[in-house]
């Protein structure tokens, strides 16, 4: 038992674990949030009239607060593990993260004041702040994951000071849009799979034609991006470091740049291609059940969404926040995280608290289980 703890506790087991941790969070923050920013994004194509479109903000109105819990987990993991990413990304993708930001900003002020007024054009104003509260982060967290693996343009100074030399108009690149697409659709697909759990009639009809739409978005966006990275992209490749216990100094290794290095860990561990296989075939699943069983068509859109990360979290390993300017000044899991002793305080946090988050979560949706209907929203003015 000494043993195996002194094993968890180490630098290099902590630095994994944490990795671990963030494609969990990240994972958590795709399934739960992104299916409140996929219905989002569907509220002007799938409901025609107000009170459709007051089912379909009523299906996510009791969760979406606690679904951003997810998200304010990851950065705060972020920032607390991984310092020197906390300030190259911030740096770096300032003026996406504050697009994000004034895009989620419409999400609760849509939702507390949408139905305040009956007035048409009142409430057709917030039903599209909800749409763009849900399209443009969709977009801009996929855009964010297209850079990163092509490398992102920032360096350390003498001092271990970041610079960043971009803009907004160079992550928007064509593959960063095509990463957008695959981040946007696989999102829709989500929240069209969590409306078939949540609606009855005509919206379930026609959430089913958007989720067959967005799952074959996503297939063919999601096949185009992997064949860009294996034969158009430059990965990276790590070839000599400090080691996995050495303090963390983001300068000090050598890294090399060459075309389909993001696919050495595939190669390497060949079983790791199943990951992939089964985003696909998470996508095709949810169109093919969700009309006959919701709950197993939900699951498997969550499944094609986990999946997608881990592919892009295992192309990548180790490296986090490549960069493109300096090579040798990418950041990876073994040289940006934070001392030891933030790492392990971390850890038992996590530990104690992410199963009582967990569990919370799935008490509230076993409460609040059931579909809302037309009947429900059009006789109670307590809902949205």
């Amino acid at each position: 038992m000494t043993e195996l703890l002194a094993f968890l506790m180490s630098y290099e087991t902590l630095r994994f674990i944490w990795w671990l941790f963030l494609g969990v969070l990240l994972i958590g923050f795709a399934i739960m949030d992104g299916f409140d920013l996929g219905v989002g994004a569907l509220l002007p194509w799938v409901a025609r009239t107000d009170d459709e479109r007051r089912v379909l903000i009523n299906a996510i109105g009791p969760t979406w607060e606690g679904n951003q819990v997810w998200f304010i987990l990851g950065g705060g993991a972020i920032f607390a593990a991984y310092p020197l990413i906390y300030s190259a990304a911030f740096s770096g993708f300032f003026v996406a993260l504050i697009l994000v930001l004034f895009a989620l900003i419409l999400r609760p002020v849509g939702f507390d004041y949408r139905s305040k007024l009956p007035h048409p054009q009142w409430r057709s104003m917030w039903d599209w702040g909800l749409f763009i509260g849900g399209f443009v982060p969709a977009l801009v967290f996929g855009v964010a994951f297209g850079n990163l693996l092509q490398g992102v343009p920032f360096y350390f100074d003498d001092s271990l000071r970041v610079h960043y030399e971009g803009g907004l108009p160079g992550l928007l690149n064509p593959f960063g849009l095509l990463a957008g697409v695959v981040s946007l659709s696989m999102l829709v697909m989500q929240g069209a799979a969590f409306l078939l759990l949540k609606t009855v009639g005509h919206l379930r009809e026609r959430a089913h034609r958007a989720l067959g739409v967005a799952a074959l978005v996503f297939a063919l966006s999601f096949a185009g991006a992997g064949l860009w990275v294996g034969f158009g992209i430059d990965g990276y490749v790590l070839t000599a470091f400090a080691g996995t216990e050495a303090a963390s100094n983001p300068v000090a290794k050598e890294v090399v740049r060459q075309t389909g290095a993001w696919f050495a860990n595939f190669k390497a561990t060949p079983v790791l291609w199943l990951v992939p296989l089964l985003a696909f075939t998470g996508a095709f699943g949810a169109w093919w059940l969700a009309a006959r069983r919701p709950g197993v068509g939900f699951i498997a859109s969550s499944v094609a969404v986990a999946c997608t990360i881990l592919t892009a979290g295992i192309a990548m390993f180790p490296f986090m926040m490549p960069s493109s300017l300096e090579p040798a000044h990418s950041l990876t899991v073994w040289d940006a995280t934070s001392s030891l002793l933030t790492l392990r305080w971390m850890f038992w946090m996590t530990v104690l608290f992410l199963p009582l988050i967990l569990f919370y979560t799935s008490w509230v949706f076993s409460v609040l289980r059931g579909p809302v209907t037309l009947e429900q929203v059009s006789d109670s003015h307590e809902h949205y």
